[in-house]
Parts: structure tokens; C-alpha cells; sequence
């Protein structure tokens, strides 16, 4: 009789199985769930308000930092993704690998429109030099982190405005404190999945202007990069990471809103500044 109770109190107390999805339908399933705040943020009216070169310079101003913390979501992912420690080990899952360091490879050390290599945030921080809006933010901010200031420390220092303060704040919270399917799905679909439908509306005011036209070019090279690229290739990881696990995929459908959310709000507010 004590045996049997105690394998009835073991069945009793070991907890149920996770609940398991087919991925690709998990994968259809978020994309569809996200779809109204996707369209809403594709079809903001900001892209076509930004069609003059004060305009132009305003929206960059904030926009940079995006520009910016997106490497930091990158680099997260490659720390999850790769083997950084002095003392390297092959990764767990060489196609991830292979993923987040092309993502890298483009975002980091890209070729400019000169052919040098430069980093997609130096190629920005050109573009809005060229059309005369101002850097000495962005620049102290990168200033204050390399001396080693806090993010939160580096934006108040540096006077960033708060729209892209809060922001900011939203990617870095993921990129701390996140899992790894946080982030990834953070990276995906607030960002990969959404740059070019975001600049192809955006581009066309801007695509043959002379005086924008490093910003031109690294609209342009998003929408190449992220349509063509980038951007299927963090389809295809969400699905390998998250797998057939629910519980995963809840966590992604979280993160991917959250993301949304920040951009609009961005997008609202540098709306009613222009």
C-alpha cells in the first residue's frame, strides 16, 4: 500500500509535459496574431510627412538610436548564438551560428557607398552630417559608453530627447533581461521583418536627392539587406529556436508586441515633433 501511494503521489506531483506546436504553424500563428499592430505601424503617416530636408534632419536626429541599439540586440543574439569566450567551442547549432554572424558581417562592417567598410550606425551618423542635422547628441551618448557609462547614465548625460530615451529603454530591457527567443523575436519583428516595408515608404522622396543621398543609400541598403537577407534568415532561426515549444512561442508573440508598440509610439511622437 505505501508503494502504491507513492507512486500515486509521484504521478501526482511530477508536472504535466510542455505543451508542444508544430512550428511552422506556431510561426503563422504569431505572424497573423501581430498582424493589426504590424499594419498600423507599415502604414503610419510619419514616412510621407518626412518630405522635406528640416523634416528630414528631425526625423534623423531621433532615429539614430534605433539605428544604434539595433546592434544591440545583434550582438546579444551572436553572445547567444556563438562561442565568444577566449577559449572557443564550436556552436551548438552551426546553422544560428552562420545567421547571426552574416547579420553582423552586414550590420558591422558593411561596404559604404564608397567601398569602405563601415558600420551601418558610422554610415547613419555620415548621412546626417551630409544633410546638415545635428550629431553632437548621438555623439556624446557614443562618447559615454565608451567610457564606460551606463546606458541609462549615457542618455541623460548626453540631453537624447526622451521619445527615443523610452525607446531605447524598451530594447535594452530585452536585450538584459530576455531570453533568447525574447530577443530574437524582438530582432525579427521589430525590426527585420519591418524595415523594408517601413523605408520603401520612406525611400521614395528621398531615392535620387542629392543632398540626402547617404541616407538614400542606407535605405536602400536595409530594404536589400533585410528583404533579401537578413530577414528570412531570422524567420528560419525563430522557428529553429523556439521550436515546437508553446510556452516559446507565447514568450516571442510577447516580445514581437512589445517591440511593435515602442516603434509606435516613436513614430508618434517624432509625428507631432515635425
Amino acid at each position: 500500500m505505501a508503494l502504491l501511494a507513492r507512486i500515486s503521489n509521484w504521478f501526482l506531483e511530477t508536472p504535466p509535459a510542455p505543451s508542444m506546436v508544430d512550428p511552422a504553424t506556431a510561426y503563422d500563428d504569431l505572424r497573423a496574431a501581430i498582424e493589426p499592430k504590424r499594419a498600423k505601424l507599415v502604414a503610419h503617416p510619419l514616412y510621407t510627412a518626412v518630405d522635406t530636408l528640416p523634416k528630414l534632419r528631425a526625423f534623423m536626429a531621433v532615429h539614430v538610436f534605433p539605428v544604434w541599439d539595433f546592434m544591440c540586440l545583434a550582438k546579444r543574439l551572436q553572445r547567444e548564438l556563438t562561442s565568444m569566450s577566449p577559449l572557443w567551442r564550436p556552436p551548438a547549432q552551426p546553422d544560428l551560428a552562420r545567421f547571426i554572424n552574416g547579420v553582423i558581417h552586414g550590420e558591422e562592417s558593411d561596404v559604404g557607398p564608397e567601398g569602405e567598410a563601415i558600420s551601418h550606425c558610422e554610415l547613419y551618423i555620415e548621412a546626417m552630417e551630409e544633410v546638415g542635422a545635428p550629431t553632437s547628441t548621438i555623439r556624446k551618448f557614443l562618447a559615454l559608453i565608451t567610457a564606460g557609462a551606463s546606458s541609462d547614465a549615457a542618455l541623460a548625460g548626453a540631453e537624447v530627447p526622451k521619445s527615443a530615451r523610452a525607446f531605447v529603454r524598451t530594447t535594452l530591457e530585452t536585450v538584459m533581461a530576455g531570453d533568447p527567443v525574447e530577443v530574437l523575436a524582438s530582432f525579427l519583428f521589430g525590426r527585420e521583418d519591418l524595415i523594408p516595408d517601413m523605408f520603401s515608404r520612406l525611400l521614395p522622396r528621398w531615392q535620387f536627392s542629392r543632398p540626402a543621398a547617404r541616407f538614400a543609400y542606407y535605405v536602400k541598403r536595409h530594404i536589400e539587406l533585410d528583404g533579401d537577407d537578413h530577414g528570412p534568415a531570422a524567420r528560419r532561426a525563430l522557428v529553429t529556436l523556439a521550436g515546437d515549444r508553446s510556452a516559446a512561442w507565447g514568450h516571442a508573440r510577447r516580445s514581437a508586441e512589445r517591440a511593435i508598440d515602442a516603434r509606435i509610439e516613436l513614430w508618434d511622437r517624432v509625428y507631432d515633433g515635425i
